[in-house]
C-alpha cells in the first residue's frame, strides 16, 4: 500500500476505535466464533461498517504468541497462562526452566486461535473488498516481559554494561527475545498468506516501567535499541519484503525520545497511549507517518468519565492536532473491551467521539 492511502483517510476525517472486541461480545457465542475463522472475519467486518472505517481492525489479543511459544515448548496447557522460564539457580529447590533456542524450534504450529485469525483475513480479502485486510501481533519485547517473571532487573543491568556471559538472567531475556522473534516472524508470514496488507504491531512494554528514563539518556538509548529498536527494524524490513505496511502501537509511557525513534520506523500509522500530548508529538514523527490515537478507553467502562467528558476531549484533541497539519486519524488509546454490564455505557463513550 501507498502511505497516501492512510494520509488520505486522516484528510478526510476518518475516527475510529479498536473496536473488534466490544461487537464480538454482542454475539452470544462470542467464544465459538474465536474458533470459526469465516464467522470471526465477519464479526472484524461488522466493527468496521459500524463505525464507518474501512480499515478492518482484528482483535488486540497479545495472548496468542506465548501460547504458541510455549505449547511448541511441550508446557502442559494447564499450565501456559502462569508459565515462566527460569535461569540455573544456585538453589536445588529452584532447578532451571529454560526455553530452547530459536533454531531449535524451526517450525511453530499455528494453535487453533492463530489459524481462526489467518482464515478471518482470509475472509475479509476475499469477501469484504472493500476493507483493508489487517493483520496483528504481539511484539517481541512485550512477549518476553510474558515468560520471566522478572524482566525489569536484567533489562537495567543489561543497560549498565553488563552481558549475558555474565549475568544469566540477561542471557534468559534476550534468548527469549530471539525465540519470541523467531515465532512472531513465523506467525506474520501466516497472516501475510492470509492476505494481510497491513500489520498491527503491538510492544506496549517498551515503556519507562522497563527502560529507565535517566540510564537511556547516560547511554545513548543503547538497551532500548537493541531490545526494541533493532527486532522492530527487521519487523519493518520483513513488511516491506512484501509490501505490507506497519502499523506500530505502544500504550506504555514514553520519553520524547523513545517517540522519535519508534517514529523513525517510518510506519504507516503509529498509535500512542493516553499519556501522550499527541500534538506535541507530531513534531517528532515524520509526517509520512499517521498518528492515531489516543482517548482513554481504558476508562469508557466508567460511568465517572461521561460521554461529555469524551467528546470535548475529542474536540479538543482534533482541534490541536489541525494546528500541527500532521496527518492525524482520531482514536482510542488501546483496543475497547466489553465488560460484561457496561455495555452500554462503554458504546455511549465511543458513539459521542464519533459524533463530536
Amino acid at each position: 500500500m501507498n502511505n497516501n492511502y492512510y494520509t488520505d483517510l486522516a484528510i478526510k476525517g476518518l475516527r475510529a476505535p479498536v473496536g473488534a472486541h466490544l461487537i464480538l461480545h454482542a454475539h452470544a457465542d462470542h467464544d465459538a466464533i474465536l474458533l470459526d475463522g469465516k464467522r470471526l472475519g465477519d464479526v472484524i467486518a461488522e466493527t468496521a461498517r459500524r463505525f464507518n472505517c474501512p480499515l478492518a481492525i482484528p482483535l488486540m489479543d497479545l495472548t496468542l504468541e506465548k501460547d504458541a511459544l510455549l505449547r511448541a515448548c511441550g508446557v502442559p496447557e494447564d499450565e501456559i497462562e502462569s508459565y515462566h522460564f527460569a535461569p540455573p539457580s544456585t538453589s536445588m529447590e529452584n532447578p532451571p526452566k529454560l526455553p530452547p533456542l530459536a533454531t531449535e524450534l524451526p517450525g511453530i504450529p499455528l494453535t487453533p486461535r492463530m489459524r481462526a485469525t489467518c482464515d478471518a483475513i482470509t475472509r475479509i480479502a476475499q469477501t469484504h473488498t472493500d476493507l483493508l485486510p489487517i493483520g496483528m501481533c504481539i511484539g517481541p519485547f512485550s512477549l518476553m516481559t510474558k515468560l520471566v517473571t522478572d524482566p525489569i532487573m536484567p533489562v537495567f543491568l543489561a543497560g549498565t554494561g553488563i552481558t549475558a556471559g555474565d549475568e544469566p538472567d540477561i542471557a534468559m531475556v534476550e534468548r527469549l527475545l530471539a525465540l519470541g522473534e523467531h515465532v512472531i516472524h513465523e506467525y506474520l508470514r501466516a497472516q501475510i498468506a492470509a492476505g494481510a496488507k497491513a500489520i498491527f504491531v503491538c510492544e506496549p512494554a517498551a515503556n519507562l516501567v522497563y527502560f529507565s528514563p535517566k540510564q537511556q539518556e547516560e547511554t545513548n538509548y543503547a538497551v532500548f535499541e537493541k531490545y526494541v529498536m533493532e527486532p522492530m527494524r527487521r519487523f519493518a524490513a520483513l513488511l516491506a519484503e512484501h509490501d505490507v505496511d506497519l502499523i506500530f502501537h505502544d500504550c506504555g509511557e514514553l520519553t520524547g525520545e523513545m517517540v522519535r525513534r519508534l517514529g523513525a520506523l517510518n510506519p504507516a500509522i503509529i498509535s500512542l497511549g493516553g499519556s501522550r500530548k499527541l500534538w506535541e508529538d507530531a513534531a517528532l514523527i515524520p509526517k509520512t507517518t499517521v498518528i492515531y490515537g489516543n482517548l482513554p478507553s481504558k476508562n469508557f467502562y466508567a460511568p465517572q468519565l461521561t460521554a461529555e467528558n469524551v467528546a470535548a476531549m475529542a474536540r479538543e484533541l482534533l482541534e490541536k492536532m489541525r494546528a500541527t497539519g500532521h496527518p492525524f486519524i482520531l482514536g482510542t488509546e488501546c483496543d475497547v473491551l466489553s465488560v460484561p454490564g457496561s455495555e452500554a455505557e462503554i458504546m455511549s463513550k465511543v458513539d459521542a467521539f464519533m459524533r463530536a
